[in-house]
């Protein structure tokens, strides 16, 4: 037990560490923009209902929307890593956050379905070069303490999860969904002075042919590593971009939550995250990948499975506690991939290879709301549990380190 609690709470000499040598500002200005980043496409699930609503979508057309946003972010991936190798990722980072302002103003003001998914996929684009560089970034500030700070990263993107969809739904619902994404605007521009203040200019980027070649790319899939950490990633991003993008909708038509009620449950769903993510990082920086994803997943597939047959909000606060479990994954495998890349290719690496997982990972939800709008609510939370019983085989079977 005592071993244990050492793996769970990050020593004062690490926040130390974090924060010397001028480190943590820069640390805080990558946390903050992946907080709007991540937090602003999670307010797409907890505003899903008023969209359907305003522009009288199908759960299917609803979840084909979130399809969209996450295909189109899969797509940015390696262009992404591309151009922070050749660029810096100090220069994506900005650029990211600025694009992101426009974009979101574009779905604000979107006045038919044709400009929402146009809006959403330019969107997605804007934001996905962020995707890459912030973990690379994280590689060069710090070389020893990457499991941890990405854990850190992350856990502030969960924060933003918490608090940013609870306040559009609030916004929605006393005003109007548009503003739900509009009062995030000028935190994009606040992101974009911070990262460029604060990121160190990049010193060892690649020349521009170089950058854009994928010569390198067929040697990275041979690697046992890569393929069993693909593999990982596509299975778990499946199974969490589906039960993200529906579980407010399921809460609310299925279940009889109050909307109101079922955002909150969303945000304290990624409240928890918020504190999993450190320990998950922290966890993988002293045992490794096997232990931590398999009791993650492990967790995950039970809590998936019990979700169908419980009643009552208690209930619910309960298995969003457990559900919770699934936010550290990433962590884990992102962290191991990156300690593991070449350092000249590997924003492309790691850009080519979030584009495999989440481009199939962002086919899970339209293909949920299809099995929603044809009866099937309870039947696809049960699908997705085995998925997650699949990735625990997996782990056990195949990964080792």
């Amino acid at each position: 037990m005592t071993r244990c609690v050492r793996y769970v709470f990050v020593p004062k000499r690490v926040i130390t560490d974090l924060q010397g040598d001028g480190r943590g500002k820069a640390l805080a200005a990558v946390a903050f923009g992946w907080f709007l980043s991540i937090s602003t496409r999670m307010i797409y699930p907890a505003l899903l209902p008023s969209i359907r609503s305003t522009y009288g979508l199908t759960l299917t057309t609803a979840g084909l929307l979130l399809t969209v946003l996450w295909v189109a972010y899969g797509v940015g991936q390696l262009p992404g890593g591309m151009l922070a190798d050749w660029a810096g990722e100090r220069s994506l980072l900005v650029g990211s956050s600025l694009l992101a302002v426009a974009m979101l103003a574009l779905v604000v003001v979107a006045e038919s379905q044709v400009v929402l998914f146009a809006g959403t996929a330019l969107f997605g684009l804007a934001t996905a070069t962020y995707g890459v560089s912030r973990f690379t970034v994280l590689k060069d500030i710090y070389p020893d303490r990457l499991g941890t700070a990405t854990g850190v990263t992350m856990a502030a993107g969960d924060v933003g999860n918490a608090v940013m969809p609870p306040t559009a739904g609030l916004l929605a619902g006393a005003v109007a969904w548009q503003y739900g994404f509009g009062f995030v605007i000028p935190f994009f521009v606040v992101a974009a002075v911070a990262l460029w203040l604060t990121v160190p200019s990049a010193t060892g980027t690649v020349p521009l042919r170089e950058a854009f070649s994928v010569s390198d790319l067929a040697p990275l899939f041979r690697r046992p590593v890569v393929r069993h950490s693909l593999v990982l990633l596509v299975l778990w991003a499946t199974v969490v971009q589906a039960f993200i993008g529906f579980y407010p909708t399921y809460l609310i038509d299925v279940k009889g939550i109050p909307s109101t009620t079922a955002t909150l449950l969303f945000g304290f769903f990624f409240a928890l995250g918020s504190l999993i993510k450190p320990v998950a990082g922290r966890a993988y920086d002293r045992v490794g990948v096997r232990s931590p994803l398999a009791v993650m997943m492990g967790v995950t597939a039970l809590t998936l499975a019990v979700i169908p047959f419980a009643n009552g909000l208690p209930s619910f606060v309960a298995l969003t506690v457990l559900a919770s479990a699934i936010l550290g994954y990433e962590t884990v495998v992102i962290s191991n991939l990156t300690d593991r890349l070449p350092d000249g290719s590997r924003g492309t690496n790691l850009g080519a290879l979030r584009t495999i997982y989440v481009m199939i990972g962002a086919l899970s939800p339209v293909a949920f709301g299809w099995i929603a709008d044809r009866g099937y609510f309870d039947e696809g939370f049960i699908g997705i549990a085995v998925m997650s019983l699949l990735v625990v085989a997996f782990v056990l079977a195949y990964v080792d380190y």
